[in-house]
């Protein structure tokens, strides 16, 4: 819309009079006009040639106006063109149904070039600022994203860490959450949480539950302390009927022993180095909206080579397929199985590509966390 090239108008209109009035008063105003006769080639014209506002007569043989803004209004190219609506029609009907399939305004004829030219203006101006308000809010939502991606943490980021990460949010801003908590040189945390509901305001909460975990999952309280505490901040922290699952696994790669604290998030996978996979069930209370929350702890061994994953509701959930995490996660297993064993960097993004193959498209955001013993 800001181009230094001519504002493009396409009119439709099988009276050769009424095109040819409409060219000569447009050109006079410095616009470039594009005419056709028929619905037909209008849409062909539409979609070639992207014009930025389309008078559309509604009387026409074949396909009439409401046929042809249907079909512009269907297909992702054209439906944002503005469409003013020219017909003879006084109906309150006919404008009506106009109306509401799109149109922004109509002119009635027999009409007078400058109340096209008066119209068109008006309905230009309002397109600039409504797509200017877009990429406004478009360029803060991919700053907010930027923000929030950086947050998170990489591979290169805790080489010794040992963990891969799939991580695909369903909006630019998501709702799953995951973080690296290095307490000691072979002593890892690894954090994995689902916010209800997601947008700018959820994506801001991750900055303060960043912030809660570096503060709090320390050598100095227990995983479950750590978990009561944080906890408790968010109860007073989030907004009424906010909430997240989460779940923390600690690696002692010293002891070999692993802890879990589950705050009504999924159950973990344990795909040992020799063995088949097999979920580890715990339960919890969700975060942020009880004070007295109690968490399920699990502890076990674990050897070099064994496999933990952590995950978020939407590698399992469909309400498409009306499946939910229950039964979802062990759906997973076979595939765990099936898989050739990865380096562990590549897994996660190899499991999921075989689990959406089969389970068609995702319908919520997406985070696979593997981790290497």
């Amino acid at each position: 819309m800001f181009s230094t090239h001519p504002l493009t108008i396409l009119a439709i209109d099988d009276h050769p009079l009424n095109l040819k009035l409409i060219e000569k008063a447009l050109s006079k105003e410095g616009y470039q006009v594009l005419c056709a006769d028929n619905g037909l080639e209008g849409r062909h014209l539409a979609m070639t040639r992207q014009p930025n506002l389309i008078l559309l007569d509604i009387s026409m043989p074949g396909e009439d106006g409401f046929d042809v803004i249907r079909a512009l209004k269907r297909d992702f190219a054209t439906t944002a063109i503005p469409v003013i609506f020219l017909t003879a029609s006084h109906s309150v009907k006919s404008k009506l149904k106009g109306f509401q399939l799109g149109a922004v305004d109509y002119i009635t004829k027999p009409f007078h070039p400058q109340e096209v030219i008066a119209r068109i203006r008006l309905h230009l101006k309002l397109s600039i600022a409504t797509n200017s308000l877009i990429t406004a809010q478009a360029d803060r939502l991919r700053q907010v994203t930027r923000a929030q991606t950086s947050l998170l943490p990489t591979p290169e980021d805790y080489p010794d860490a040992k963990f891969g990460i799939f991580y695909k949010t369903m909006e630019e801003a998501g709702g799953d959450f995951y973080d690296i908590i290095d307490i000691a040189q072979e002593i890892k945390g690894y954090f994995v949480a689902d916010f209800s509901g997601h947008g700018i305001e959820t994506s801001y909460m991750t900055y303060s539950l960043k912030a809660l975990l570096t503060q709090n999952f320390t050598p100095v309280y227990k995983p479950n302390e750590s978990m009561k505490i944080i906890n408790d901040v968010l109860v007073e922290l989030l907004p009424e009927e906010k909430y997240l699952t989460a779940c923390y696994l600690l690696i002692n790669r010293i002891t070999g022993l692993a802890t879990i604290i589950n705050a009504g998030h999924l159950p973990v996978i344990l795909l040992p180095a020799s063995g088949d996979p097999h979920l580890i069930k715990t339960d919890g209370d969700i975060l942020g909206m009880f004070t007295d929350a109690t968490f399920g702890i699990m502890q076990f061994k674990v050897y070099p080579g064994d496999r933990l994953f952590m995950y978020t509701d939407g590698l399992v959930e469909s309400v498409k397929n009306k499946i939910t995490w229950c039964r979802g996660a062990d759906t997973l297993l076979p595939m765990f199985k099936e898989t050739p064993r990865l380096p562990i960097k590549e897994m996660s993004h190899r499991l999921v590509q075989r689990i959406f193959t089969t389970a068609g498209p995702p319908e919520d955001d997406i985070l696979l966390l593997g981790i290497e013993v």
